[in-house]
């Protein structure tokens, strides 16, 4: 699975959110001020040569889906970064974000109720 560059992920957040949809969809859930029409069209084409969306020709327009589901990016993306940051261990990036004050006693509870509750 090939990284997606900071637009890429920004238009597959949009895809996945809005499933089969239109460049002029992707344009509407956008902030403003939108990029151009054709902006977005050249990144979904690039979304779709690197396999993270299907093309649908529908008469003169065409639709686009996801392949890579979401959670399947996440997956690959968030163990790299464990890998290359954390040498590989999801414990030494938990306590880095604990040292540095992004997640609370509380967090950390509810991290611990949703480890409970999945055994």
């Amino acid at each position: 699975m090939e990284r997606l560059t900071i637009q890429e992920e920004e238009i597959m957040l949009h895809v996945w959110k809005l499933g089969p949809c239109f460049i002029r969809d992707i344009l509407n859930e956008m902030e403003e001020p939108r990029p151009p029409y054709t902006s977005v069209a050249s990144v979904v084409r690039n979304l779709e040569r690197k396999g993270y969306v299907s093309a649908e020709k529908l008469g003169v327009i065409t639709r686009y889906a996801p392949i890579i589901k979401e959670k399947q990016y996440k997956r690959v993306f968030m163990s790299k970064v464990v890998s290359d940051y954390f040498t590989g261990s999801y414990k030494e990036m938990v306590s880095f974000f604990i040292h540095d004050r992004k997640l609370s006693r509380s967090d950390l509870q509810d991290l611990m109720n949703q480890i409970e509750n999945e055994e």
